[in-house]
């Protein structure tokens, strides 16, 4: 499922317009992004939680040369799945 057909799934079951269902499922993805990115924990009881982690510097390879190369420590975005979730997913 791709962002246009979530949009339409989202209009159809809040009897909304796709237009407004657009700018709704929009807006909550930004400010999902802006929040996991200014430190926050996102959370949605039953759905999951987004968050920042840290990774590690370590050590790696190039592919190419196979030398070896340091690989500089950085954070990335993180989703953990709640219970709910995983139970919907595991039937």
């Amino acid at each position: 499922m791709n962002k246009g057909e979530l949009v339409d799934k989202v209009a159809e079951k809040a009897q909304v317009t796709k237009k407004q269902a657009d700018s709704i499922l929009s807006a909550a993805l930004e400010s999902i992004v802006e929040a996991v990115s200014d430190g926050d924990k996102v959370t949605l009881v039953g759905f999951g939680s987004f968050e920042s982690r840290d990774r590690k510097a370590r050590e790696g390879r190039n592919p190419k040369t196979g030398a070896k190369m340091e690989i500089p420590a950085t954070k990335v975005p993180a989703f953990s799945a709640g219970k709910l979730f995983k139970e919907k997913v595991k039937e």
